[in-house]
């Protein structure tokens, strides 16, 4: 059975993306610019005020490991005994993503050459207004009244480049139309709202390491150790990319921060250092955590078990501490992502049900947005 599909989102003027069952194709043609996607690689040529460049884009293969404090410990399987991060920046991007890449870094680079050229223009301007008041001082000016009417003419005309290079450089950006089916937009809709009601959770935590323990050794209930660290979740947006809907904001401790859009996630770290995974691509999972919390019980959380800071192999209290005490154990949810290409980050959340029922919407999107490509 043939089938086939097409699909285009406009994301500069000039760029557009195409989407069909054989992959993504980008066509760029605006002015000053032109950029060529191959299988060969990605060269961009500029012709801006008479100067003309050249940049070859390339990829790095750069790795990393963050070194972590272990403060925590909770129950989770034991093949999770490793540190959490995401592969190196610059090895994550989706095949079918790297034309938004491209297309986020052309806008990038029209924004530095403008920002050149507007700091070229004000120099004009300004040793223009200094001349036409070097010609008063002078007296030359009374006497050849043409020469500060021609310099008045310039101050207009370099203004006016001013003021349409300013709005030039701040349309430097993409800009991502996507129209939805009515049955797709409520999912997302429903996606966004259980993303507000996630940045809620008194307490979010990047679990950046965990550690098997051994807990008769140890005299404690946990079997893992791990290493968290307070985060916030909000409604946020790159300034690179105009959008509708603001990102889903993810802070990552330990690597680049997550921005969730409607078509992908961007992995951000700086303008030269980000990722970008196709939402389709990420696979995400919510489960339920067992925490013996050795702090602050958060008031959105449920204290379902007891333990003792020292215990027993059969869970009794270890009588041979002096001063043994009782430790609450908190349900908490879990959430992890991870992709083919290397992302991998994990989040704990006080609230259990916010971060079950974020998931949930976030698999129905998901699914739906699939059977639209």
């Amino acid at each position: 059975m043939a089938w086939s599909y097409r699909k285009r989102i406009k994301i500069i003027p000039g760029v557009h993306l195409n989407f069909s069952k054989k992959g993504i194709s980008t066509s760029i043609g605006v002015k000053g610019a032109r950029l060529n996607i191959s299988s060969s690689g990605t060269r961009l040529n500029t012709d801006i005020l008479g100067f003309s460049n050249s940049y070859q884009f390339s990829n790095s293969n750069r790795s990393s490991r963050i070194p972590v404090t272990l403060d925590s410990h909770y129950n989770v399987p034991n093949d999770c005994s490793d540190n959490i991060f995401s592969a190196d920046i610059h090895e994550i991007t989706s095949q079918n993503m790297n034309g938004i890449k491209e297309s986020i870094l052309l806008a990038q680079t029209q924004k530095i050459e403008l920002k050149k050229d507007l700091f070229k223009i004000q120099k004009s301007l300004a040793a223009t207004k200094t001349k036409k008041t070097i010609s008063y001082i002078l007296f030359y000016g009374f006497i050849y009244k043409n020469i500060p009417q021609n310099l008045s003419i310039d101050i207009k005309s370099q203004k006016e480049a001013i003021h349409q290079t300013k709005e030039q450089i701040a349309n430097s950006c993409v800009n991502l139309e996507i129209e939805f089916e009515d049955e797709i937009k409520q999912k997302f809709e429903n996606l966004y709202q259980s993303f507000k009601n996630l940045c809620t959770s008194n307490k979010i935590w990047d679990i950046t390491s965990a550690h098997f323990q051994d807990r008769v050794t140890m005299r404690s209930s946990a079997d893992t150790l791990v290493n968290r660290i307070d985060v916030k979740f909000s409604l946020r947006s790159l300034p690179i990319i105009n959008s509708v809907y603001q990102a889903l904001y993810f802070k990552n401790a330990n690597g680049a921060d997550l921005y969730f859009y409607p078509t992908f996630i961007v992995m951000y770290t700086n303008e030269n250092q980000f990722a970008i995974v196709g939402i389709d691509e990420i696979s995400i999972t919510q489960s339920f955590v067992r925490f013996t919390e050795t702090g602050i019980v958060p008031k959105d959380s449920k204290i379902i078990d007891r333990t003792w800071a020292k215990v027993n192999k059969n869970g009794s209290p270890d009588k041979r501490f002096k001063g043994n005490y009782q430790i609450p154990v908190v349900r908490y949810g879990k959430i992890q992502l991870s992709t083919k290409t290397g992302l991998r980050e994990e989040y704990q959340f006080s609230n259990y049900e916010f971060s079950e029922d974020f998931v949930k919407a976030f698999q129905d999107y998901k699914s739906e947005f699939k059977t639209q490509i």
